[in-house]
């Protein structure tokens, strides 16, 4: 399984800090009966980034891999007339259980309860995040621009309280997984060809939001954002369990027509 992020923030470069003042040389002030033109004071000068170190020899290899390609068929799967709609979400999930029987299969495996509890999933592969099986239900939205929905599947890993969330594609009739992520999840929202996780910070009024954005050239969703961000709740978080190391819209009334999946799996 992919890894899930680990704990921190991504490295983002400095913003430019351009202060405009907003009566600076652009507005005009009236001056008494003369018509003339009021200064509103010295406009600040703008500085570029001070770089450090220039002579720092570059890095040779990534800073940390989070998968950040993901492109795996998944075996026996069937996509009937490569309708990505009657390929069985269920049976999705349990092919990934498969093929990682030492995260799932022993009986001290970490996510055992997940492969125990795929038992009361329904055999039309729906999933109920009220019930007792582990799968959500699936998403359909186009993420990829070509005109046919991809799936966006989650489900529960037991007993921690963590959600992995994937997204699979159709080629050539057959299920393809272009994006896998696991961690503490408070939300998970589809906009445009984008999907939005959001996930609690150990940091009292911020929360974590990662963004994933379809790339053709990979055939993949792609991390395209890493971001520790203010929330508006002030921060009632609590400490989110930790991810072991292995690998955005509005609710719509059917997964169908949906551009948001509801929170899956807060960490309370």
């Amino acid at each position: 399984m992919l890894p899930s992020r680990r704990g921190h923030p991504a490295r983002v470069p400095a913003a430019l800090a351009l202060l405009l003042a907003t009566a600076a040389t652009g507005t005009l002030a009236a001056c008494g009966d003369t018509g003339g033109l009021e200064s509103a004071g010295a406009t600040p000068a703008a500085r570029q980034p001070a770089r450090l170190w220039p002579g720092l020899t570059p890095a040779s290899s990534p800073a940390y891999d989070i998968g950040e390609v993901e492109h795996a068929p998944v075996a026996g799967v069937a996509v009937p007339g490569g309708d990505i709609r009657r390929a069985n979400p269920v049976a999705a999930v349990r092919a990934e259980i498969a093929a990682h029987p030492d995260d799932y299969a022993d009986a001290k495996a970490r996510y055992h309860e997940t492969s125990v509890r795929m038992a009361d999933c329904g055999p039309d592969g729906a999933g109920d995040e009220r019930g007792g099986c582990p799968v959500l239900r699936p998403y359909y939205r186009d993420l990829t621009g070509d005109g046919r929905p991809e799936m966006t599947l989650g489900f529960r890993l037991l007993p921690d309280k963590l959600t992995a969330v994937r997204v699979y594609t159709v080629e050539k009739d057959r299920l393809v997984r272009v994006m896998s992520y696991e961690d503490a999840v408070s939300a998970v929202e589809l906009a445009g060809r984008t999907v939005i996780v959001r996930s609690p910070s150990e940091v009292a009024g911020y929360e974590y939001r990662l963004q994933w954005t379809w790339d053709a050239d990979q055939g993949a969703m792609l991390l395209t954002s890493d971001e520790m961000l203010r929330t508006d709740d002030g921060g009632q978080h609590t400490k989110r369990p930790s991810a072991s190391p292995s690998p955005p819209a509005s609710p719509a009334p059917s997964p169908s027509a949906s551009t948001s999946v509801p929170p899956s799996a807060s960490a309370r």
